[in-house]
Order: C-alpha cells, then sequence, then structure tokens
C-alpha cells in the first residue's frame, strides 16, 4: 500500500492511496488541476482513480468531488446525509447525480483491492466519519477533523497499522492567538478539532505494539507548527513508543513524502 498526502488543512485536504496502480483519494478539497499535478509526479493520472471517499461537507474537504465525479466520472463514496449535505453545500457548484455511492457506517465495501469500513466521529457538521482502510499488504486509520476520539474510532486506531489522525492546534498558542472568542470556542469543543496534547493523551491510552506510522494531519497555520506537534508527540510517548513506529507531520499545501506502507 503506498500512501501520500497532497494537501492537509483548512486551506486543503486530499489523501492518496494505491495498491497495485488502483487509487482511491480520501477527501478532494484542491483544485482538480492541483491534483493532476499531483498525480502526474506520481506517474498516474485521473483514470487510475477508483473512487473517492469523503469524510465531511465542509468545502476543504469537497472543493473538487463534483467535477471530479461528475466530469471525470469517478465515483463519489460517503453516507446519504453526507452527500446531501455535499449537494446543498452553496460553494459546490457541481452537484453529485450519477457519480453518488451511498454507504452505511460500520458496513465494509470494496474498490478494487481495498476494504472500506466508515466509521462516525465527532465534529461540528451534521455528519463526519473517517475510514479503516485494508489491503492485502497493509491497514491505514484516517480521522482528519474531530473534536475527541470516541469507542468507535478508538477500536478502528487499535487495528490498524498505520494512523492518520489529526493534530490541528496547540492549545496555548490557540488561546494566546488572534481568533474571536466564538472561533476559539468552536476549536476547543468535543465537537472542534484536536489539540496536540489531547492526541497524544489518545495515542498513549491506546498505543498498539504494531503500529508502524503515525501521520498528523490537518495542522493549523495559525496555531501549531510542526516542531511543536513532534515535541509533544515525542514527550508524551517516550517509554511505551515502539522502535519501529515512525512519526510524520503532514504539510499543510504540499504533497508529503511517498510512504509504502
Amino acid at each position: 500500500m503506498i500512501f501520500c498526502s497532497f494537501a492537509s488543512g483548512s486551506s486543503g485536504n486530499c489523501y492518496y492511496i494505491e495498491e497495485n496502480n488502483q487509487v482511491i483519494l480520501v477527501d478532494a478539497g484542491i483544485s482538480p488541476k492541483t491534483i493532476k499535478k499531483r498525480l502526474k509526479e506520481l506517474d498516474k493520472d485521473m483514470s487510475h482513480i477508483w473512487g473517492i471517499l469523503v469524510t465531511h461537507n465542509h468545502y476543504d474537504h469537497i472543493a473538487s468531488v463534483g467535477t471530479l465525479g461528475e466530469v471525470y466520472n469517478i465515483p463519489i463514496y460517503s453516507t446519504q446525509r453526507i452527500l446531501n449535505g455535499i449537494n446543498e453545500n452553496y460553494k459546490v457548484t457541481t452537484k453529485l447525480y450519477q457519480s453518488k455511492r451511498i454507504i452505511s457506517t460500520e458496513e465494509s465495501f470494496t474498490i478494487g483491492p481495498f476494504t472500506i469500513t466508515a466509521f462516525l466521529v465527532e465534529h461540528d457538521t451534521p455528519e463526519c466519519v473517517g475510514y479503516y482502510i485494508q489491503s492485502k499488504q497493509s491497514s491505514l486509520f484516517i480521522a482528519t477533523d474531530l473534536g475527541c476520539i470516541n469507542d468507535r474510532a478508538a477500536y478502528y486506531m487499535r487495528k490498524a497499522a498505520n494512523i492518520v489522525i489529526e493534530a490541528n492546534y496547540d492549545e496555548e498558542m490557540l488561546l494566546n492567538g488572534k481568533y474571536p472568542l466564538y472561533l476559539k470556542q468552536r476549536i476547543l469543543s468535543n465537537c472542534g478539532h484536536m489539540a496536540n496534547h489531547n492526541t497524544a493523551k489518545c495515542l498513549q491510552e491506546h498505543y498498539q505494539t504494531h503500529w508502524e506510522n503515525i501521520f498528523f494531519c490537518h495542522m493549523s497555520k495559525e496555531n501549531n507548527c510542526p516542531e511543536t506537534i513532534l515535541n509533544t508527540m515525542e514527550s508524551a510517548l517516550s517509554g511505551i513508543l515502539n522502535f519501529g513506529t515512525q512519526l510524520h507531520v503532514l504539510p499543510r499545501t504540499s504533497a508529503s513524502d511517498v510512504f509504502e506502507l
């Protein structure tokens, strides 16, 4: 299984997963032009994409799904409620019709070589999901926007060999920063975003020795930085982190390295 982040943050989110030249994306919150560019760098094009999994209907996760689904005929997978929310988002000018593929949480389905299970997570949108993705080679847990880890998310996180989890903000930086109070309160809530220390605590509580890579995603531009994330995580996990487990911070607006999982 190959993993790469095309973008990870409030300016756009898109994650690339490949096995045997068959590709799925998780979210498409960047332009089709940028997705094409990122694919070309991997010697791929739109025809290699077998489907797009959508986590929720915030625009930084869905900016291109209408075009990719209806123009490029790529199936768009999510729950009925999330798909409805995409079409109700006024920023989405190309609505989803023939490309929609309705899934249910906790019911596994397949796309090419991948077996996928969606699970509910806590975020301030009508519905938001994470995904547990398996192939013959490996497994991946991805939860990009969430205010806390619920029991089902924790269950799939423990199962996976590789983790993609939000580390959005440093709490001190947020509280002392320039955001208005209402926005700070939204981010801090259990349906907002994950603080570094909360992500670290979660990983402490659920740590598994079979974890190979932990990728920290959706980093705030104003209230976080890679060094702060890694310092927090390394401090929290010292003494329990398996020597083989690697920690990575995914860049906000550029492509990450390519990882073979």
